[in-house]
């Protein structure tokens, strides 16, 4: 059987202008997403599909596929603006990509089962895998996915305002995502919604999204065919976005599905700014001391992590 982690990489450079994934944070140039898997693998996942740009897939896999190929199966999907449903096609003006639901989409033919999903250019630590895994392994309601959170305290950046979504809560159940610009504060956070509405302050122990969610093959066919739905709406919309998010209030508003929340107690980070960088970095080194990660996790081209 299949234990799927589907890794969000498309969108690589779009921050900084240049391959912000392929930039070494490990002691032996290891990069986010070797941790990622890594994690994943010791956790208990045996399968990858990375969603990349089609024109970087020599690069990707030279650098990062060809080293875990032996340890995983290795699948890529491409995020294509052209890979649309049949009788859509995208206008010739559009140059941003279709969102994180026309990821998965792009990716539909490559899961089989419930699967996971992460952003590429995230460290999640290895906590929210062991959490991830235990859903995808033992979930058994086609109707449930789970939205893997953190509080959003351990998810800001000293170097400026974060983008988070904020997790509405109802006994153990998400009830709706809240999409928000994150300004940090002593002992407080200050929430922008992007959707305009009004601004509110929050605590640090608040829940917040950073896109780590399970999904159902239910679910996964939600995704696939509301695309069309979205394209009869806004395929003029040249930066209109299917955006997992979106999807999931949706579904929760239509009743149609549930998410469990879990939180992890792990500790995430990010690189929203080249400053977040070097927090990383330490935080690896100390990972390292702490015997949660090896020195090295590749030698002669060969993964340590057990299979």
């Amino acid at each position: 059987m299949d234990y799927t982690l589907v890794v969000m990489a498309a969108g690589m450079g779009s921050r900084f202008g240049s391959l912000k994934q392929m930039e070494p944070v490990g002691p032996n140039g290891e990069f986010i997403i070797d941790y990622s898997v890594y994690d994943a693998i010791q956790a208990g996942f045996n399968k990858v599909v990375f969603i990349i740009r089609k024109d970087f897939y020599n690069d990707f896999r030279e650098t990062i596929g060809k080293r875990i190929e032996n340890k995983i199966n290795v699948e890529y999907a491409f995020q294509e603006l052209n890979d649309l449903p049949s009788g859509y096609e995208c206008p010739e003006e559009r140059v941003k990509p279709w969102g994180t639901g026309a990821a998965i989409y792009s990716a539909r033919d490559l899961i089989s089962g419930s699967f996971a999903i992460i952003n590429a250019d995230d460290f999640y630590g290895s906590d929210a895998y062991r959490v991830l895994f235990d859903y995808v392994k033992n979930n058994t309601s086609e109707n449930e996915g789970l939205a893997l959170c953190y509080e959003v305290g351990n998810t800001l950046s000293k170097n400026g305002s974060v983008k988070r979504g904020i997790a509405i809560t109802h006994n153990g159940n998400l009830e709706g995502i809240k999409e928000s610009k994150i300004e940090a504060h002593d002992n407080y956070v200050i929430a922008k919604p992007l959707d305009g509405s009004n601004e509110f302050e929050t605590s640090l122990d608040t829940l917040v999204t950073v896109n780590l969610f399970g999904f159902t093959p239910k679910i996964k066919d939600i995704i696939v065919d509301n695309f069309s739905e979205f394209l009869d709406e806004n395929i003029d919309k040249l930066d209109s976005e299917y955006l997992v998010p979106d999807i999931i209030n949706s579904e929760i508003n239509k009743r149609n599905i549930i998410f469990k929340v879990r939180g992890t107690n792990s500790k995430w980070h990010g690189v929203t700014y080249r400053e977040d960088k070097d927090e990383l970095v330490e935080a690896i080194h100390e990972y390292i001391k702490e015997g949660v990660y090896p020195e090295k996790l590749f030698e002669s081209g060969k993964t340590l992590c057990k299979k």
